[in-house]
């Protein structure tokens, strides 16, 4: 049996992961206000905001280390039983949470579902690595982010419907249930790499194996281009722009990630049914954000602007975006105004991040990306952490404008990192 456009077939499955990632991590913060009033009869809303924001803030760390473990397991094993391996493990986890009674064993778990998932995100690369040509991996990496913002989207509606016919418990159970029944056509259709498949066509195998890389080094970039030492890539202050900007930018997307349906219940007394009726417009914004910004980067690429011009408009255009909406989330008018301006936060971080994550390829060679970006995301997730474990400091009495001030100057942070410590976004060059 031989199937036409395997590849598509292999990037789709990769994408649903995606949406299915997001269920399981957003359920807890759908469900929070539930939990809490069964778990801590007893305890203010605040103190159940105090005992969220700490297994939230665990599970972003032990997310963080994760994503270098399963980068490990994936090269050690492959593709295909490294992905079964995240998804089975987090989907699991996810179905124990329905037997969690406090905060040591939503932490415990919290910790296997954070370092499991994020073994979707270096699997996603590797499988793209593997599944397409050089020429088509943006593409399907726009495919899998997609998922990514979609699984967003839908996560907060599905959750809380399920919540007005299954008890809090029963949802974990069936939605861990999902994560199972995907690992199916991922075992059955992706057997083998594309060079041995046996229901690949030889004019696929032939395309993507004829389009891939020989060496570590990017299609664009010189054999010569600058692979500094660890040391001397971190006595480059752009590096420090990198890093600094994504460590600034990235806990805004967690903030609201994180807290939106909480906020909801606190600042609007929703419950669970009208958090579903509400808590999926902010990811709205982020999906078409994720696209626009691509598109506008490509567009004035095409029209042969500098790659310092490109990256420095989009991302000064988005970080405006945030600015504004953020203070402006300040004081809102009403539940669906909050919601509103909240999409248009994440437009402006989507719009920002794509060209944010760009920015070591832009400056360094192939061998050196990878060591920036694992410092720059290594710095997000732990400043993503901190700012999660504060929220409930700063949000005491049910009042979030000062998350929300607070999260405006970590954009106005995110600008002056790149405009200061990168001057000219360009490949660089070596001291002497």
């Amino acid at each position: 049996m031989k199937m036409r456009g395997l590849r598509w077939w292999v990037v789709g499955l990769i994408a649903v992961a995606a949406v299915i990632n997001y269920i399981d991590r957003q359920t807890l913060a759908v469900l929070w206000p539930t939990i809490a009033a069964d778990l801590y009869p007893d305890k203010t809303i605040d103190e159940r905001n105090e005992i969220y924001g700490l297994i939230s803030t665990i599970f972003i760390l032990a997310y963080a280390f994760g994503q270098a473990i399963f980068g490990k397991i994936l090269d050690w094993v492959g593709t295909r039983i490294g992905f079964a391996l995240s998804i089975g493990f987090w989907s699991f986890a996810t179905v124990l949470h329905a037997f969690a009674k406090g905060v040591t064993s939503f932490s415990i778990l919290r910790v296997v579902l954070g370092v499991a998932e994020a073994g979707n995100w270096p699997g996603a690369a590797k499988g793209n690595a593997e599944w397409f040509p050089a020429k088509q991996r943006a593409l399907a990496q726009g495919i899998f982010n997609a998922g990514a913002s979609f699984g967003g989207l839908v996560s907060i509606p599905i959750i809380g419907y399920l919540a007005l016919v299954m008890s809090w418990q029963m949802i974990f159970i069936v939605v861990g249930l999902i994560g199972f029944l995907w690992l199916v056509p991922w075992l059955v259709l992706v057997k083998a790499p594309p060079e041995k498949h046996p229901w690949i066509t030889k004019e696929e195998r032939e395309f993507i194996l004829s389009g891939q890389l020989s060496s570590s080094e990017s299609a664009d970039k010189p054999v010569d281009a600058y692979n500094p030492s660890t040391a001397e890539l971190l006595s480059r202050k752009q590096s420090w722009g990198v890093i600094i900007a994504s460590a600034a930018i990235d806990p805004i997307w967690w903030l609201f990630v994180v807290w939106i349906p909480i906020y909801l219940s606190t600042s609007f007394g929703m419950d669970v049914g009208e958090i579903a009726r509400f808590g999926w417009v902010p990811f709205v914004g982020a999906m078409v954000g994720a696209l626009f910004g691509g598109f506008v980067s490509q567009s004035l690429m095409k029209r042969e602007w500098s790659v310092n011009a490109v990256r420095k408009l989009v991302i000064t255009f988005g970080g405006v975006i945030m600015l504004v909406c953020l203070l402006a989330l300040a004081k809102p008018a009403s539940p669906l105004i909050a919601v509103l301006i909240m999409a248009g936060v994440l437009f402006g971080f989507q719009i920002a991040i794509s060209s944010v994550q760009t920015l070591p390829a832009d400056m360094f060679g192939g061998k050196t990306v990878g060591t920036l970006a694992g410092f720059a995301g290594m710095a997000a997730k732990f400043a993503a952490a901190g700012v999660t474990f504060i929220i409930p400091a700063i949000t005491a009495g049910g009042n979030f404008a000062p998350a929300f001030v607070f999260g405006a100057g970590l954009a106005i942070t995110a600008l002056l990192a790149i405009w200061l410590l990168c001057p000219k976004i360009e490949p660089l060059k070596p001291k002497n």
